[in-house]
């Protein structure tokens, strides 16, 4: 049986099931026993694409997230995919996406740094970036994602003892390899999450 009619079926019957359950009949009929029966086989694989598209999702949002890793969840998720009955990708894909996620992790923590030290700033404006970044999603989005980082660098030299022109320039670096190393990070993931669709269809 064809896995994308498989995967169907699957979520028709979870979707009966709730309403089944919301006006308290029986949870699940013979018929749809017999059908998860006649799908046993595709059970893996459907778990493990729903696994891999929630990785996919979940790496998008570590693009903006500094606690979470965005590239190497995505990778997580074609992993996933590369483990089904149905699609399997090649060995030097598997290797040089590896590589590719190992090479924008080490940028990620180094671009942020150096834009902040040839701008004059410290320690104090990265670990503010990263608090103004977490904040701006929650406070004021969307804008926040834009705002928040080159806010809480400002604010952060500000604490560290900068004055208001040192603090705004050390900010503004800091903000500037932190929205450069956004950019890869969502076109990595953009690229991840192309390369599952395309194989799945």
């Amino acid at each position: 049986m064809d896995l994308y009619f498989t995967v169907f079926v699957f979520f028709r019957i979870i979707a009966d099931n709730v309403r089944r359950l919301a006006f308290r009949k029986r949870v699940i009929s013979e018929d749809q026993i017999r059908i998860l029966i006649q799908l046993k086989y595709n059970y893996m694989d459907i778990f493990l694409i729903i696994l891999g598209v929630l990785c996919l999702l979940a790496g998008l949002a570590g693009c903006f997230l500094p606690v979470l890793p965005g590239p190497p969840v995505s990778y997580v998720g074609l992993l996933l995919l590369h483990f089904t009955d149905k699609i399997h990708f090649s060995t030097t894909h598997l290797i040089l996406w590896a590589f590719l996620v190992i090479i924008v992790q080490v940028m990620d923590y180094v671009t942020p740094m150096l834009g902040t030290k040839y701008s004059g700033g410290g320690k104090w404006g990265n670990r503010g970036c990263m608090i103004g970044t977490i904040a701006g999603l929650f406070v004021f989005p969307p804008w926040g994602v834009l705002i928040g980082p080159f806010a809480g660098a400002v604010i952060g030299e500000l604490f560290g003892g900068k004055k208001s022109a040192e603090a705004f320039k050390a900010g503004l670096g800091a903000f500037v390899g932190f929205l450069f190393s956004v950019v890869v990070k969502v076109s990595v993931c953009g690229y991840f999450i192309y390369s599952f669709v395309a194989a799945l269809f």
